[in-house]
C-alpha cells in the first residue's frame, strides 16, 4: 500500500512543476524585462570577475617574488587594461570604417554573387531535371543566406561597439576586485554552510586545475591567432583586415570547428574579389591552424583538459544546437565543470554508501 501511495505523490509532484513552468512561461512578459534590467546590471560585474579570474594568478605571482601586493595588482591591472585600451584607442575607429564601408558594399557583394551563381545555373542547365531543382534550390538558399549573413555580420558587430561602451566600467570593478580577493573570498567562506565548506573547496580547486589553465592558455592564443591573421590579411590587401581577424580570433576559442566557422567570412569576401585571393586566404588559414596545432596549442594550452576528442565534439554539438555560436564558445567549459561535479558526485556517494553499511552491516546485501 506504501509503494503505490509513493508514486502516487512523486506522480503528484510532477503534475505540479510542469504546472507552474507552464505558468512560468505564460507569464514571461512580465517577467522578462525584470530579468533583462537584472541581466545588464550583472554583465559588468560578471566580465569583471572574469578579468580577476585571469590576472589573479599573475598578482599572486609577483607577490611571492617579494613585491608588494598592491604594487603588483597596480602594475598588472595597467598593463592588461592599458593595452586594451590602446589597442581600444587604435582599433576602434579603424574598425567602424569597416564596418561602415562592409554595410555600404553589401549590396555589391551581393550582386557579384548572383553573377557566380547564374553562371552555375548556365553551366548546369543541361543536367537531369530532378538534380538540376536540387541545385536551383541551393542557389536560392545560397542568395538568401549571403544576403543575411552580411545583415547579421555587420548588425554584430554594430552591436558589439555599443557593448564596449556600456560596460566601460568593468576596469574599476575589476580593480577592486583584485584589491580586495582575500576579502571576497573570507565572506564567501562565512556564508557557506559548514557542511559544504570543504566539499566546495575540494570542487573549486578541481575545477580550477582542470579548466583555470585552458581557459587562460586559450585566450592567449586565440588574441595571437586575431593578431597575425589581422597582419597577413593586411599584407595581402584583403578587405576588412581588421574584421576578418578579429573573426577567426573569436571564433578560434572553439575546438575543431572553430577555425572552419572563422574562416568562412574571410572566404566569402577573398571570393568576391578574386580566385587568387581566396587561394592566399586558405593558404593563411591553414598555416594558422599549423601554427596554432603544433607550436601554440601545445606550449601554452597543452591537454589540461584530459577529455576525449569526442565527448568535446559531442558538447560542441549540443551546444550549438542550443545556443549558437555562444553555445560553441561556452560548451567545453561546462563540459570540464560537469565532469568535475560527477566526479565529486560518485566520490560522495560512495563515501556516503561506506558509512551507511558501516552502520547497517545486516541489512545489506
Amino acid at each position: 500500500m506504501n509503494i503505490p501511495m509513493k508514486w502516487f505523490y512523486r506522480l503528484g509532484f510532477l503534475l505540479l512543476l510542469f504546472v507552474v513552468i507552464y505558468v512560468f512561461f505564460i507569464l514571461k512578459p512580465l517577467w522578462m524585462p525584470v530579468l533583462q534590467i537584472i541581466v545588464t546590471v550583472l554583465i559588468p560585474f560578471l566580465i569583471a570577475a572574469f578579468v580577476s579570474y585571469l590576472l589573479h594568478p599573475v598578482v599572486e605571482l609577483l607577490h611571492q617574488k617579494g613585491m608588494k601586493r598592491g604594487i603588483a595588482i597596480v602594475i598588472i591591472y595597467f598593463l592588461f587594461f592599458g593595452g586594451i585600451g590602446f589597442a581600444l584607442y587604435k582599433g576602434v575607429p579603424i574598425m567602424i570604417q569597416q564596418v561602415k564601408d562592409l554595410s555600404e558594399n553589401a549590396p555589391v557583394f551581393t550582386k557579384q554573387y548572383r553573377v557566380l551563381l547564374d553562371e552555375l545555373d548556365h553551366h548546369t542547365s543541361d543536367w537531369p531535371a530532378a538534380f538540376k531543382e536540387k541545385i536551383d534550390k541551393g542557389i536560392v538558399f545560397a542568395e538568401n543566406r549571403m544576403d543575411a549573413l552580411f545583415s547579421r555580420v555587420t548588425g554584430y558587430l554594430t552591436g558589439f561597439m555599443d557593448f564596449i561602451f556600456l560596460i566601460a566600467i568593468i576596469p574599476f570593478i575589476a580593480f577592486y576586485m583584485l584589491k580586495d580577493f582575500e576579502d571576497i573570498k573570507r565572506g564567501a567562506w562565512y556564508i557557506t554552510p559548514n557542511k559544504w565548506r570543504k566539499t566546495g573547496i575540494s570542487f573549486l580547486q578541481d575545477v580550477e586545475h582542470s579548466l583555470g589553465s585552458y581557459i587562460r592558455g586559450q585566450l592567449i592564443v586565440c588574441v595571437a591567432i586575431g593578431f597575425i591573421s589581422t597582419i597577413l590579411f593586411w599584407l595581402i590587401h584583403l578587405k576588412y583586415p581588421l574584421i576578418l581577424g578579429f573573426i577567426i580570433g573569436v571564433t578560434n576559442v572553439i575546438p575543431y570547428f572553430g577555425p572552419v566557422i572563422g574562416a568562412i567570412p574571410a572566404i566569402i569576401i577573398a571570393a568576391a574579389l578574386s580566385g587568387k585571393m581566396v587561394l592566399y586566404v586558405v593558404l593563411i588559414v591553414f598555416g594558422l591552424q599549423f601554427l596554432e596545432g603544433n607550436i601554440l596549442s601545445p606550449l601554452i594550452v597543452g591537454k589540461s583538459l584530459h577529455m576525449h576528442p569526442l565527448m568535446i565534439m559531442l558538447a560542441l554539438l549540443i551546444g550549438g544546437e542550443i545556443g549558437g555560436v555562444v553555445g560553441l564558445i561556452i560548451a567545453v567549459p561546462i563540459l570540464a565543470i560537469m565532469k568535475v561535479a560527477i566526479m565529486h558526485a560518485r566520490t560522495h556517494y560512495l563515501i556516503a554508501r561506506k558509512e551507511k553499511l558501516q552502520k547497517n552491516p545486516i541489512n545489506e546485501p
